[in-house]
């Protein structure tokens, strides 16, 4: 009994690779990151995802992004001025689920988490906190192995006074492995 056991346990995961191919996807493109909390900061950056589809309608992701903003403060009295430049890095990872359908329009939506990196110029320091990210978006079939990806993202960053509420809006060009 214990061999038909090992048996057709090991037939079932020799026959899944011939179910359902594995597949990757890259993507990278231009994200506005609206930094929330005390800061309420908009930044301009960079963002890109690598994602492993064991089966077609999951993926498995790691998304990185780099923001750059800078705001201008008036000093008292004197009518100077002075800038402060903030960067922000997001290092997320999670699943992703994939809705197909027979149409070029493939939605998804994904839970991310992972951490998010804070520098400030100007001598203010950096930080490194828990961060997650909660959103969405749609590959629009250009090709048969690229699409374009506009993405809508809650980020969530965590730091010792609470968590800063953020938005990412990303367009993104994918390839389809």
């Amino acid at each position: 009994m214990k061999r038909v056991f090992l048996l057709s346990l090991g037939l079932f995961f020799f026959a899944l690779p011939s179910h359902a191919q594995s597949s990757f996807d890259a993507s990278v493109g231009y994200s506005y990151f609206h930094l929330g909390g005390g800061a309420d900061l908009s930044q301009n950056g960079i963002s890109g995802s690598i994602a492993y589809k064991p089966i077609p309608y999951l993926g498995i992701v790691g998304d990185f992004g780099g923001y750059h903003g800078s705001e201008s403060f008036a000093t008292g009295g004197g009518g100077g001025a002075f800038s402060v430049s903030v960067n922000t890095y997001t290092f997320l990872f999670g699943p992703r689920i994939i809705i197909h359908n027979p149409t070029k329009i493939t939605p998804f939506v994904q839970f991310l988490a992972g951490a998010g990196h804070l520098t400030v110029g100007n001598g203010g320091g950096s930080n490194t906190n828990f961060a997650y990210s909660v959103g969405g978006g749609v590959d629009l079939g250009v090709l048969p192995h690229l699409a374009l990806r506009p993405q809508l993202d809650y980020v969530g960053l965590h730091n010792s006074g609470g968590t800063a509420n953020c938005t990412r809006v990303s367009l993104s060009a994918v390839v389809h492995f």
